[in-house]
């Protein structure tokens, strides 16, 4: 007998609509997931407005999943297990894949863009996605895994060191997230330059400095550093109204570390990355073992909990959407159709 369940369904731009659709049965090799939360990022709000290049009608979204096994298979997370997606689909046969990179697979696709999402009652997964989460981190922390990987990717293809300045620029939930990550890791200072009010007092209550501008951000950088810069720059705003500051608050031989996606080419002073031996790096999305360090960072001492976090129910996913478009008021917007705490 056919199983249905309720999930949110993107029907064209800027609409989304709560239905009843069929329950998916779990192939070879995947496990059926209860979905307990799922976060609301950028690329849905891109989903959301049409502008994905990837997305079609039709689609249930999310990525960012946090829930517990309904139906197990024999090599994967035993039924009652809280596990977190890896939401990556590779294609297994590019060279990046071929040597052990498939985070940067040349044909990279994700669960929530080209396959079924989480904004659903039930989703399946690949088994060998999933990460176990420790029974005493909260589901309202574990959604966060997914977006915390993120940072954990950025931060080790920083090389930061112990001791080291660091400069953000943006202040949402990656921005955020990577400064706590780069201060786990043990940086002496973070500043985030970040224009949102509400943001900026999001960061300073979080413990770090926080500047609206970049001119402000430099100015602070150099008062911390006798005039040198930062030792590492994250851009996690990806707007080119900050690109060409980016090299001018970072030290010689310092790193530069691109984690947002710019959505067009922007204007970098490429003259100051030669003049001052500067790194430039990009980064995309995480490994493996990143995902898992981020699993093991929220069951240790990283505690996420003070995060400012909205919760919807599935009923309300239109404005779950309007509450993260509108950045206010919640660092992260959830849609929680298992509404666990």
């Amino acid at each position: 007998m056919t199983q249905m369940m309720q999930a949110a369904v993107w029907t064209g731009t800027d609409t989304i609509d709560v239905r009843d659709i069929v329950r998916p049965e779990p192939a070879a090799g995947e496990v059926l997931v209860r979905v307990e939360h799922v976060g609301i990022c950028g690329t849905d709000l891109a989903i959301m407005h049409g502008a994905h290049p990837r997305a079609q009608a039709g689609l249930v979204p999310g990525h960012e999943i946090v829930g517990v096994v309904a139906a197990a298979t024999a090599d994967g997370p035993p039924v009652g297990a809280r596990v977190v997606s890896e939401p990556l689909i590779t294609c297994g046969e590019c060279r990046a894949c071929r040597t052990g990179s498939s985070h940067v697979c040349k044909n990279l696709g994700l669960f929530g863009i080209d396959a079924a999402g989480g904004l659903a009652d039930y989703v399946a997964l690949p088994a060998a996605s999933l990460h176990v989460v420790p029974g005493h981190v909260p589901a309202l922390q574990a959604v966060l895994v997914e977006p915390l990987a993120v940072a954990v990717h950025a931060v080790d293809m920083a090389g930061l060191s112990e001791g080291d300045t660091v400069a953000v620029f943006g202040g949402g939930p990656i921005g955020i997230l990577v400064a706590m990550v780069a201060r786990q890791a043990g940086a002496r200072a973070v500043v985030i330059a970040e224009p949102n009010d509400w943001r900026r007092k999001v960061a300073a209550d979080l413990g770090f400095v926080a500047v609206d501008g970049a001119e402000a951000l430099r100015a602070e950088l150099f008062d911390l550093t006798d005039g040198e810069g930062a030792d590492v720059t994250f851009d996690a705003a990806g707007h080119p109204s900050i690109t060409t500051a980016l090299t001018e608050v970072t030290r010689v031989l310092g790193r530069i570390v691109i984690v947002a996606v710019h959505k067009k080419p922007a204007e970098v002073d490429l003259r100051a990355v030669c003049f001052k031996e500067q790194s430039l790096v990009g980064v995309r999305v995480y490994t493996h073992a990143d995902v898992q360090r981020a699993v093991e960072l929220l069951a240790g001492d990283l505690d996420l909990s003070t995060l400012p976090v909205a919760s919807y129910p599935l009923s309300a996913v239109e404005d779950a959407f309007h509450a993260a478009a509108d950045g206010g008021g919640a660092l992260k917007v959830l849609v929680s159709p298992g509404g666990a705490a």
